[in-house]
């Protein structure tokens, strides 16, 4: 891959930070993985803003006035 070490560090300690993954000692690295937990909640998340959001635009469409032939 074109990206450094320190960039991928940089990433997961921002994906750490977030809860989307957690991280354990293997000898001199550290092996991350996704955090259920944390990709559960972000699913939840964005279902919730989805079906607000879609919400919100079926009932600005259906004010609208219908427009005939």
């Amino acid at each position: 891959m074109p990206v450094s070490r320190p960039a991928v560090s940089q990433h997961l300690k921002v994906l750490k930070d977030a809860g989307l993954v957690i991280d354990r000692r293997a000898g001199n690295c550290r092996v991350y993985q996704l955090d259920p937990a944390g990709v559960g909640a972000l699913r939840a998340y964005l279902d919730h803003f989805w079906n607000q959001s879609l919400m919100a635009f079926k009932s600005v469409v259906e004010q609208q006035p219908k427009e005939g032939p």
